[in-house]
């Protein structure tokens, strides 16, 4: 916060508070024209000037000292500091006007009054200052707070994609093991590969764009062909001027495994996953619906993830919608 005040514009404050300042002697200015036009012409408007330049430097001073050197919160202990420069203050003021006119003409009340509304108005702004910086600090300590706890929450529930894809990967790997295919097995390997290393790196991301998730379905694509044998296909329609969209990491993947939990996938029972834009300039994935027979084991946490995921990194709500034949998430993008 002190950084923002340079010399510059404490000049400018100095000089405008000594205007106030002296406003009285201002006001009596047309009383005293008399004495413009005598011999103590020059000694009068030396002695005004000398008054308005001394209250400009006390009053940068003390503004500088507050904002830069006295950090305590209490307004009495900052009067006081300010009162006790201000008294050396009005000591040299005495001292010099007297050396410099021999009297001690307009030294009193006045003037005491003058040095006292300068240490008011510094102790006043000073306080003002610091207590509006310890409430920005207060401020930013809760927002900092608030993207921790943010990130504690995205990171357990990145955490909870990572298991449940990984034992269903090692089934299908082993069912080709099984069948002795090594080519095909090679490039399940290589392409569980791919797919691990976006889901290990996903903990370092928040939102990807579409064009960097869609590379990952397409690798996650193979898999589920090979594992399905045929039976599944995956229908991705998006124009390429829509890749730059972005949305949180891994927001497809618990749809498509979703799809592969809760529904049916063989020669009578087709699945064709569609992955377009609607008007809305929503990511839709629609499938048909096949249920099984008796109905999945699951809790339900994948689309409860993946709400809560868009609601902390996109303050976003998905919509599901079942037809009963045919089931549609819509994603938003931004």
């Amino acid at each position: 916060m002190l950084k923002k005040y340079n010399s510059y514009q404490l000049l400018l404050i100095s000089l405008v508070s000594a205007l106030f300042v002296i406003y009285p002697d201002i006001t009596w200015l047309p009383f005293d024209l008399e004495k413009l036009t005598s011999v103590e012409k020059p000694n009068y408007i030396a002695f005004f000037l000398f008054r308005y330049v001394f209250f400009v430097g006390l009053i940068f001073l003390l503004i500088k000292i507050n904002l830069q050197n006295v950090k305590t919160t209490l307004f009495n202990k900052r009067l006081l500091y300010n009162i006790s420069i201000s008294i050396a203050a009005y000591a040299l003021y005495g001292i010099v006007f007297f050396l410099m006119y021999a009297k001690v003409k307009h030294f009193g009340s006045l003037v005491l009054f003058q040095f006292f509304f300068i240490s008011i108005l510094s102790t006043l702004m000073g306080h003002i200052v610091i207590l509006y910086t310890e409430q920005r600090k207060r401020e930013l300590e809760i927002e900092e707070l608030k993207v921790e706890n943010l990130q504690s929450r995205y990171d357990a529930l990145t955490n909870q994609i990572n298991p449940h894809f990984f034992f269903n990967s090692l089934n299908g790997l082993t069912s080709l093991i099984r069948k002795q295919n090594n080519e095909t097995t090679l490039t399940y390997v290589n392409k569980l590969s791919d797919v691990f290393r976006y889901i290990l790196q996903s903990d370092k991301k928040g939102l990807v764009t579409l064009g960097d998730e869609l590379a990952f379905v397409d690798a996650f694509r193979y898999m589920m062909e090979v594992r399905f044998a045929n039976k599944l296909e995956y229908r991705i329609d998006i124009d390429e001027n829509l890749l730059s969209y972005q949305l949180p990491v891994l927001s497809i993947l618990p749809l498509l495994d979703n799809i592969v939990v809760h529904n049916r996938i063989d020669s009578d029972h087709r699945m064709v996953i569609d992955i377009y834009f609607n008007d809305n300039n929503e990511l839709v994935v629609s499938n048909p619906v096949y249920p099984k027979l008796s109905p999945a084991t699951t809790n339900g946490t994948g689309l409860k993830n993946l709400e809560s995921r868009f609601l902390l990194l996109m303050n976003k709500q998905i919509r599901i919608e079942d037809r009963g034949d045919v089931f549609n998430v819509y994603l938003p993008l931004k």
